[in-house]
C-alpha cells in the first residue's frame, strides 16, 4: 500500500531528460520513483534507473497502468506516447508533458548547473584551506634541492655529482606528485559517466590530499579495508566526498589524533566508516549538518557546503549517510552504497 501523502511517478521516455529528471526527484523527500520506461534499453536513463533497482520496461502501458503511480511524466515529446498516456492511464493519475514537461526539464538542466557550481566552488575553496600544509611540504624538498646544488657547484667526484643530481631529480619529483594531487583534485568533473570505483584507493588518495587541511603533528591512521569493495561512481565525486569527510575530521583533531578508516560488506551494499577522536558535534547541531552553508567553522574557514555536497552526491548513487558523534570523543561518518 503507498503512503498517499507520496507522490510516486512514472518517468515515459530514458534519454537525457528522463535521466537527469530521475536524478532530480530521488533527492526530494516525499517524492518516489516507480520506474522508467523507453523503448531503447541502452537509454540514459534506462540503465540509471536500473543501477537504483527501479523498474524498467519498455511497455509504456505496464509502467502507467501501475497501480502505484499517481503522477506520469512524459519527457518523450511523441505524441502518440501522450495519446497512450490519455486513454490508458489508471483514473485519477496526472500527467506532466508538453511545456510543463519542457519547463520542468529547464529547471532540471539550472538545478544540474546550480549543483555543479557549488561542487566546483567548494572543492577550490578547500584548496585554500590545504596551502598552507601544501607550502609546508614543498619548502622542504625545495631546500633539499637548493642545498643539493650549492654542494655540486664545489663538488669534482663524479659519483658523487651523480649521486646528488639524483636525489635532485626525486624531491622535484616528489614537488610535481603534490601538484598533481591538487590539481587533479580540482578539476571540473562531468555529473555523468558512472563506473567502478574501489573505495580502498579512493580513501587513500583522500587521506593523501586531506593532511594538508593541518600541519599534522601526531597523527595515527588505522586501515581495516575489505577486498574489492567497489561502486558504481564518478570517481571525483566519491574523491570529493572522502575529502571532505576526512578534512573535517584532521580539523576536529587540530592535526592530533587517531582516524580510522575501513570499508565492509553489508549484504549487498558496501559500507565506508571513517572516524576520528576530534572534539565531536553537540547534539544540537547533528540534524543541521548536511544543510547548505551550515558551519561552525569562524568566518573565513568553511563554506558551510562540503557536507552538503557529501550528502548530495552519496543520494544520488541511491547510497545513506549516517553520523554517530560524542563530544569530546569523536565521530564517525558512515557510508551505504549498493555494491557494482
Amino acid at each position: 500500500m503507498v503512503n498517499p501523502q507520496l507522490t510516486t511517478v512514472a518517468i515515459l521516455g530514458g534519454g537525457k531528460g528522463g535521466s537527469a529528471l530521475l536524478d532530480l526527484l530521488i533527492n526530494i523527500p516525499d517524492v518516489v520513483v516507480i520506474g522508467v520506461a523507453d523503448k531503447d534499453p541502452s537509454a540514459p536513463g534506462f540503465k540509471r534507473a536500473s543501477q537504483l533497482d527501479l523498474k524498467v520496461t519498455s511497455d509504456v502501458v505496464d509502467l502507467i497502468t501501475d497501480e502505484r503511480v499517481n503522477l506520469i511524466v512524459d519527457v518523450t515529446g511523441d505524441p502518440s506516447v501522450s495519446d497512450l498516456v490519455e486513454t490508458r492511464k489508471r483514473p485519477g493519475t496526472e500527467v506532466l508533458g508538453g511545456a510543463t514537461a519542457r519547463l520542468l526539464w529547464n529547471l532540471m538542466q539550472h538545478e544540474i548547473q546550480m549543483q555543479s557550481q557549488l561542487l566546483r566552488a567548494e572543492k577550490l575553496a578547500s584548496i585554500g584551506t590545504f596551502a598552507s600544509g601544501l607550502a609546508h611540504d614543498i619548502n622542504n624538498p625545495l631546500y633539499l634541492i637548493l642545498g643539493l646544488a650549492e654542494n655540486l657547484l664545489q663538488e669534482k667526484d663524479p659519483a658523487a655529482i651523480r649521486e646528488q643530481a639524483q636525489d635532485i631529480a626525486q624531491a622535484v619529483r616528489r614537488i610535481s606528485s603534490l601538484s598533481k594531487e591538487l590539481t587533479r583534485y580540482a578539476r571540473h568533473t562531468a555529473a555523468d559517466g558512472l563506473v567502478d570505483v574501489e573505495l580502498n584507493t579512493k580513501l587513500e588518495e583522500a587521506l593523501k590530499i586531506a593532511r594538508y587541511a593541518s600541519l599534522l603533528e601526531d597523527l595515527t591512521v588505522i586501515k581495516d579495508y575489505a577486498a574489492r569493495a567497489v561502486i558504481k561512481a564518478n570517481p571525483d565525486e566519491i574523491l570529493h566526498v572522502f575529502v571532505n569527510i576526512l578534512t573535517n575530521a584532521v580539523h576536529a583533531m587540530n592535526g592530533r589524533g587517531t582516524i580510522t578508516l575501513a570499508t565492509e560488506w553489508a549484504g549487498d551494499k558496501v559500507r565506508v566508516s571513517i572516524s576520528d577522536t576530534g572534539c565531536g558535534i553537540p547534539e544540537e547541531d547533528l540534524g543541521k549538518i548536511f544543510d547548505p552553508f551550515f558551519t561552525t567553522k569562524p568566518p573565513g574557514k568553511g563554506t558551510g557546503l562540503g557536507l552538503h555536497n557529501v550528502s548530495t552526491v552519496v543520494k544520488q548513487l541511491n547510497g545513506h549517510v549516517f553520523v554517530e558523534s560524542e563530544v569530546g570523543k569523536g565521530t564517525t561518518f558512515r557510508l551505504e552504497f549498493p555494491k557494482a
